[in-house]
């Protein structure tokens, strides 16, 4: 357990080193297009607090569902963390409530290529959210590639929003 904290606070140590205080205009556009904030105080905005008592049966009130990745990635950016963080607190507090984490691509690509990089989307988040404490047993994560576009059309826009993992609150 011991091994597992150290190791948990050493990925949150690397993650807010790697971080930049500039918040771009890729990363704004991926948090409006969302809904889903960046956290902490060198984006400005005040970080996610949830009450676990706050619960509806998509889970936690005001924490987005979004986490949304660059092209061809699957590294989740830091803006995302208060989201995950948020997920975490819940899920921890409420060990009966089960998530699916979907893992999805833009239309770029062939299908095999896109279910696989689709699969490491929903794998990163799971990972991230069991290195905060969440059991495994909650979480299961799935890869709809490029099937289930959020958004139809083609150009960056586009691509961009489809380019996600959705965290979806089961019963």
């Amino acid at each position: 357990m011991l091994k597992r904290t150290i190791y948990s606070l050493a990925i949150l140590a690397l993650v807010a080193g790697c971080s930049s205080t500039k918040l771009d205009d890729s990363a704004a556009a991926g948090a409006g297009a969302g809904g889903a904030g960046a956290g902490g105080a060198a984006s400005g905005v005040a970080p996610v607090s949830v009450d676990p008592s706050a619960q509806t049966a998509a889970g936690p009130v005001g924490v987005a569902r979004l986490v949304y990745f660059d092209y061809d990635s699957y590294t989740i950016k830091p803006e995302f963390q208060s989201l995950i963080d948020g997920h975490a607190r819940f899920l921890k507090a409420n060990t009966q409530r089960r998530i699916s984490i979907e893992g999805h691509t833009d239309e770029r690509g062939g299908r095999e290529y896109n279910l696989a990089l689709g699969q490491k989307r929903s794998e990163a988040v799971r990972r991230a959210l069991t290195l905060l404490g969440v059991s495994d047993n909650q979480i299961e994560a799935v890869s709809f590639g490029k099937e289930k576009a959020a958004v139809q059309g083609t150009g960056e826009d586009v691509w961009a929003q489809n380019r996600r993992a959705e965290i979806v609150y089961r019963r």
